[in-house]
């Protein structure tokens, strides 16, 4: 079959799917208590539909008052039965894949179950949605004429007790149809590698010489790959690579600082930029338009929403709403309920609705990573923003940050301390602390009221980090690669202090 007949074949069949989406922005609070109803009524004969009297169940009302909240920490006695062979703990269908992920919270490995249906229903639906979205808006576009370069997890598979674990990524790569992989690259072979610093030259040979249309990743990593692929190829950028580049697809960390560094790799003023929120857990929200920073929740992915507004997250006076009841601009911590058996799950995510009709959001942070030490509340969403902006005004570009509280002592006030690794650094570091702490304050009027006549706050203080030092760090930790993410903000200085014990440069 000629390509452009196979790309006008796979355009018409992803179409498809948007009068189903099209159901539930029109009904989404009904979609979503329906699903909920199902996944109760799936689950009624496990050991956790059991405990909770599942089949008593008939309103969300009575589910949200029998069923506690629960962390990975509380759910992992059922999921460690599960691994060691044990079914129907808390799902009706057989478990047999876990995926690893420490997140950026701890070094401890959760193993996230991963149901046939959270495949099928979810993660594969996920990305089927995230094409059919972007033809949908770009009709002249030629895509699946050429390859999609994937950057995944650098785990791979491994067997226990006849169950399998690894990252998200490979267990995907593991269970995708055969025609998939032709219409991607690197093969499956590369893409599973575990060494990071062997499969990143591996990837390089593989790729330059392939018709690449899109590409999907982690922006910090990707950048990696990227730049060296131009250092590679001697090329000035990515177009004289592949010329018929159209696409980036995104996600695991905010893009902001990086969209600059994106633009001069890529000259091309209708190139576009999509981006998407997915984990272990599952698949929530797609950008479903063009140029826009806002994402789609997806509401029949097999995921129940629930949300506990920041505000009085972990006190006495936490209250958990559903879809129906979220507020505009307010930032929220996550609760899903999936259909892999997690049960009013603690994501550890933040989001704040940007539209109610559609829901749309934008992922702020996460519950663990923000500063609040001095009642600042900064969230990784302003830091993003501030250090984006400090980047352009000062003609500087990032490669990572983060950042962590000096704590009040004696009579002195407190602060903040970042540490920076830059590809170009500032001229005048005084000059690019003082565009960082002003912009800070214009976009968190807590942390402004902290720095007002340095009332409590005296200004930040930037250092500067050597070459390679977050690279040193997570390579350290056996971190590089895929999905790994520097963790931004702490309210506590044990990142920042191991960094600055791998020998950062103090500002003279």
């Amino acid at each position: 079959m000629p390509l452009p007949i196979i790309n006008s074949f796979a355009s018409w069949v992803l179409k498809q799917r948007i009068h189903q989406i099209e159901l539930f922005l029109k009904y989404p609070n009904e979609v979503q208590e329906e699903l909920l109803m199902n996944l109760i009524k799936a689950a009624e004969n496990t050991v956790i539909g059991q405990e909770y009297d599942y089949a008593s169940i008939n309103s969300y009302t009575t589910f949200s008052e029998r069923i506690p909240v629960s962390t990975y920490e509380e759910l992992q006695p059922l999921i460690e039965r599960t691994r060691k062979g044990e079914q129907n703990v808390f799902w009706e269908t057989p478990i047999k894949w876990f995926a690893k992920s420490s997140g950026t919270t701890n070094a401890k490995s959760k193993f996230i179950p991963v149901s046939y249906e959270a495949l099928e229903d979810c993660h594969y639906k996920g990305s089927k949605d995230l094409l059919c979205m972007y033809l949908n808006n770009n009709e002249n576009s030629e895509m699946f004429l050429g390859k999609s370069l994937r950057l995944g997890g650098s785990s791979q598979i491994y067997e226990n007790n006849d169950t399998f674990f690894g990252d998200l990524s490979a267990i995907l790569i593991e269970n995708m149809p055969i025609w998939a992989e032709f219409s991607s690259t690197p093969n499956n072979k590369t893409s599973l590698m575990s060494d990071w610093e062997t499969k990143l030259p591996a990837i390089i040979n593989e790729v330059k010489n392939e018709n690449v249309t899109s590409f999907a990743g982690v922006p910090s990593w990707m950048l990696v790959l990227l730049n060296k692929l131009l250092e590679e190829t001697g090329k000035a950028n990515l177009l004289e690579v592949w010329p018929n580049l159209e696409v980036y697809f995104h996600g695991g960390v905010n893009f902001e600082p990086y969209r600059e560094q994106y633009k001069k790799i890529l000259p091309k003023n209708d190139f576009k930029y999509y981006e998407i929120y997915n984990a272990s857990e599952g698949f929530f929200a797609i950008q479903d338009l063009n140029d826009s920073n806002d994402l789609l929740l997806m509401l029949d992915y097999g995921i129940f929403y629930e949300f506990i507004s920041m505000d009085t997250f972990g006190t006495p006076n936490q209250k958990v709403i559903r879809l129906s009841d979220v507020e505009i601009f307010k930032n929220y911590a996550i609760v899903i309920t999936t259909n892999s058996g997690l049960w009013r799950y603690l994501i550890g995510d933040t989001v704040r609705f940007t539209s109610l009709n559609p829901y749309r959001i934008r992922v702020t942070g996460r519950t663990k990573h923000h500063i609040n030490v001095f009642g600042e509340e900064l969230m990784v969403e302003n830091t993003d923003q501030a250090i984006a902006k400090a980047c352009q005004i000062t003609e500087t570009e990032m490669v990572d940050y983060t950042v962590a509280p000096v704590f009040m002592k004696d009579k002195e006030k407190g602060a903040h301390e970042w540490i920076i690794e830059f590809r170009k650094n500032p001229a005048d570091i005084a000059h690019f602390q003082k565009v960082l702490d002003e912009t800070l304050q214009s976009l968190n009027s807590d942390y402004e009221a902290k720095r007002y006549n340095n009332m409590t706050l005296n200004p930040l203080v930037v250092n500067i980090a050597r070459e390679n030092l977050f690279y040193d760090w997570l390579k350290d930790k056996d971190k590089l690669g895929g999905q790994h993410k520097i963790p931004r903000l702490s309210n506590q200085r044990d990142y920042l202090e191991q960094l600055k014990d791998m020998q950062i440069i103090v500002n003279q």
